[in-house]
């Protein structure tokens, strides 16, 4: 671990490396799990105002679970997150033609109807960011449904924290990833 400001971040983000490879998982991140996508308290508003606009990009399931639900729900942590289709994927899941699960909200996004990508937690995956009152975690979570995304990074040698880099500048800045390239720069010189 290293700090970087009031983060606290994980060696293993510059150690590890991830691609995703939706051709081997077909977005199984999306459905598989016990609970839908963690959610920032500011991002609860978003999801509300832009609803309408998504709504024409989910399919039928999901927009029933949202509208039987809410566009948001409060999580066994306590946490805010995206509602599940019958405990399963999330509500805000839309499936290709092969069956790979994608974002409606990107879906929205990419096709000019919203200006937000899709959550945060979303969008940094693997790296997972705890808040707490004095610093921020900043973690690679592991799952296997995800090692051929790993295999797939190894092959590529391409670290997770390049992976999400604009996740993270989304989440912590511009200065901030700098910051971390140049922790990730000393610290391969080191191995």
């Amino acid at each position: 671990m290293f700090q970087l400001g009031k983060t606290i971040v994980s060696e293993e983000i510059i150690e590890n490396d991830f691609v995703c490879n939706l051709t081997a998982c077909k977005g199984a991140c999306c459905v598989d799990g016990n609970a839908g996508a963690p959610l920032e308290d500011k991002e609860t508003n978003v999801l509300l105002e832009i609803y309408n606009r998504v709504k024409p990009f989910l399919r039928s399931e999901g927009i029933k679970a949202i509208e039987q639900q809410g566009a948001f729900v409060k999580g066994e942590d306590g946490e805010w997150e995206t509602p599940l289709v019958d405990e399963s994927e999330c509500a805000y899941v839309v499936f290709s033609e092969t069956g790979t699960a994608k974002c409606g909200i990107e879906e929205a996004y990419n096709q000019g109807a919203i200006k937000w990508k899709k959550p945060v937690s979303c969008h940094l995956y693997p790296v997972r960011v705890r808040e707490y009152s004095e610093l921020t975690a900043v973690n690679y979570h592991k799952w296997e449904i995800c090692d051929p995304a790993c295999t797939f990074g190894e092959a590529l040698k391409v670290p997770i924290y390049k992976f999400v880099k604009e996740a993270l500048i989304r989440k912590f800045g511009t200065a901030w990833y700098n910051e971390l390239e140049h922790v990730a720069e000393e610290h391969g010189t080191r191995s």
